[in-house]
């Protein structure tokens, strides 16, 4: 990833008043970019948008990206070199909850923004943010590759793998033949694992739970602390989303496709190693008691394999899980004892550039 590549570019975010949209509205005027948000307002209180004041520093707009005329309007008027589509409903409890919301957000969603992209006339890149969950779930202990196959029994999984299907039905329509004027969109599909990292505060993901529970002095309720994910810190993640968007952006033929961005193989640890290790700073023992409520299911083993990624992009997590833990732990202590939430992310993204790469 160039800095230079990211000066001046005209990047369109969707969900930028989410974590992970935020934390990138951050990075990228760090590099210099111009950056146009569109989204609904922030989905937790409190959230990273707001206490960073993300929207001081981007154009952001608030919009349901289902309503597609507007959006159409202003990504044209916008006219973007890079359009980063993070803007969806991501928590699977919750899809149990509303699965009519979630399949309507993420696959009409998705339909409606690149249907928006189809219709520019300047060249574009295309990073299509879905998940690891896309994948036909079957236990393996090993990591899932790009070529294996989509699915997903639960209506957030499914969805998402819906709208890997909607890219491809777009691509092979309509972005892959550059017809008489010679533009090409480049779009491609971006799996990350579960991302953790100060300044998430949304409900029913296990480092906010147990941030919240460590700061009133008790034990965080797991309800499956056997089950394993690919950790991994944020900036390691939208790294790999920057790193595509480039690549996408000067070769789009080359880049298409689905890209993995998980942690290594040593970081997909269990959820209870997870929390024991976050809960150390804070002092609190026992870090989890056990949750005696029937929930819906829910995964208990998945993996990325991130080769593809590595060869073709150069790309690898710059964090260990312990570091990512860290860092994670010192931003939301940090924040409890008053300091400002932009500041913390801009040194956090300040030392992950100065990082050696792996």
């Amino acid at each position: 990833m160039s800095q230079e590549f990211w000066r001046n570019k005209r990047v369109f975010v969707t969900g930028h008043t989410g974590f992970k949209g935020s934390w990138l509205c951050l990075w990228l005027h760090r590099l210099g970019a111009r950056v146009q948000g569109y989204s609904l307002p922030p989905p937790t209180e409190p959230s990273l948008f707001e206490r960073a004041r993300v929207g001081e520093i981007i154009e952001s707009t608030l919009g349901d990206i289902r309503e597609s005329r507007r959006l159409a309007e202003i990504m044209r008027e916008f006219a973007p070199d890079i359009v980063l589509h993070l803007a969806a409903r991501s928590v699977v409890l919750d899809a149990y909850d509303d699965p009519i919301e979630t399949y309507s957000t993420n696959v009409v969603g998705t339909a409606s923004v690149l249907d928006a992209v189809r219709r520019l006339t300047g060249k574009c890149a295309v990073v299509n943010v879905t998940t690891d969950k896309v994948y036909e779930n079957r236990g393996w202990v090993w990591g899932y590759r790009e070529d294996d196959t989509l699915g997903g029994r639960d209506p957030y999984s499914n969805s998402k793998a819906c709208a890997e299907l909607v890219a491809h039905a777009f691509t092979e329509s309509w972005l892959r033949d550059p017809g008489p004027s010679g533009r090409l969109v480049g779009l491609a599909s971006a799996r990350a694992g579960n991302v953790i990292g100060g300044g998430d505060w949304t409900p029913h993901q296990l480092i906010p739970d147990a941030i919240a529970a460590f700061s009133r002095g008790q034990s965080v309720v797991l309800r499956n602390p056997t089950a394993t994910r690919p950790w991994q810190h944020v900036l390691d993640c939208l790294g790999g989303y920057l790193t595509l968007a480039e690549a996408l952006y000067r070769e789009p033929a080359a880049f298409a496709g689905g890209w993995n961005f998980g942690p290594a193989d040593a970081d997909m640890q269990p959820v209870s190693s997870v929390v024991e290790q976050i809960a150390a700073p804070w002092g609190v023992q026992p870090a989890w008691v056990q949750d005696t409520a029937t929930w819906p299911h829910e995964a208990m083993e998945l993996r990325l394999n991130s080769q593809k990624a590595h060869r073709k992009l150069g790309w690898s997590g710059r964090l260990s899980l312990a570091t990512a833990l860290a860092w994670t732990s010192t931003w939301f202590r940090a924040h409890l004892a008053g300091d400002d939430a932009r500041g913390l992310c801009e040194s956090q993204i300040d030392a992950y550039l100065n990082l050696e790469a792996p």
